[in-house]
């Protein structure tokens, strides 16, 4: 497995700074005489590039433009912008509230054929019910200090949930048994957010698999993550959302979803694991 789920992204930042130095070189510039045309300190030539500070829109301008390279700007920025979008920290997505970044995941959705899913603390968001969406929304919420509109996010994100009935679409989840165990939200909410997981296991777009606590582990717990199609990867941390589109991590990814999967157990015996947490919130 990778070493961290950012490192797509910072491959891809560094990918960036080699090829503003490549730039450089080839104007015949040493870093002295490109920062003095850029008008900034040395030190920043230098942090940019080394991948250890971004370059915004305006520094890749003025740089290409100390390289006599001013055609090569607009591409540079772009894909900038793509390498930003890569590692996006929650409360940056979430500045304005959560409803935008919930209806930017049902476009994402709409695209994908099959979705496989890894989750280890909370049901994925295509399998939660309005009562346990807005209790674990509203704790994120009070968590990230950002704007509250719990209400209107909920319901876009329970509007996910058309895709496990419309044409053309497969989920196949993974769940630690843990997530039926803990009390994510009140003990009706997650009553009935049991129940709904009973009742979307038989949909023919639907397969659901319970690592149980007593399996014998082959690849360790994992932080959640979303395999959409064989194109992008999104790992959800406690601080980001990371999109890995980098093939080689895409197979790390689908090589560990395998062995997830065969750890599972399915069918009567999902559903007992499922029964059985419902058994203690009686």
């Amino acid at each position: 497995m990778t070493a961290s789920p950012s490192s797509s992204a910072q491959a891809a930042r560094e990918a960036l700074a080699v090829r503003l130095q490549h730039l450089r070189r080839d104007a015949g510039l040493t870093g002295k005489v490109l920062s003095a045309r850029c008008g900034w300190h040395p030190a920043k030539t230098t942090r940019i590039q080394k991948g250890d500070a971004p370059p915004s829109d305006s520094d890749i301008r003025a740089w290409c433009a100390a390289c006599g390279a001013d055609d090569q700007a607009d591409d540079l920025i772009a894909t900038a912008r793509a390498v930003d979008s890569m590692y996006l920290e929650w409360r940056r997505l979430h500045r304005g509230g959560m409803r935008k970044v919930q209806q930017d995941w049902n476009t994402l959705h709409e695209r994908t054929r099959v979705c496989r899913a890894y989750v280890s603390n909370v049901p994925p968001g295509f399998f939660q019910t309005p009562g346990f969406a807005t209790a674990l929304m509203s704790q994120i919420t009070a968590f990230q200090g950002t704007p509250n509109d719990v209400t209107e996010a909920v319901a876009a994100r329970i509007a996910r949930s058309r895709f496990l009935y419309e044409g053309g679409h497969r989920y196949v989840v993974l769940m630690e048994e843990s997530v039926l165990r803990y009390r994510t939200a009140d003990p009706n909410a997650m009553r009935g957010q049991l129940r709904h997981l009973l009742a979307v296991m038989p949909l023919a777009s639907v397969s659901l698999g319970i690592i149980p606590f007593t399996a014998q582990r082959t690849v360790w717990p994992l932080e959640a993550f979303y395999l959409h199609d064989d194109t992008t990867a999104v790992v959800e941390t406690l601080t980001a959302e990371i999109k890995i589109k980098q093939p080689r991590e895409l197979s790390d990814y689908a090589k560990a979803f395998a062995g997830l999967s065969e750890m599972a157990v399915y069918g009567d015996d999902a559903r007992a694991l499922i029964q059985a947490a419902m058994d203690t919130l009686e």
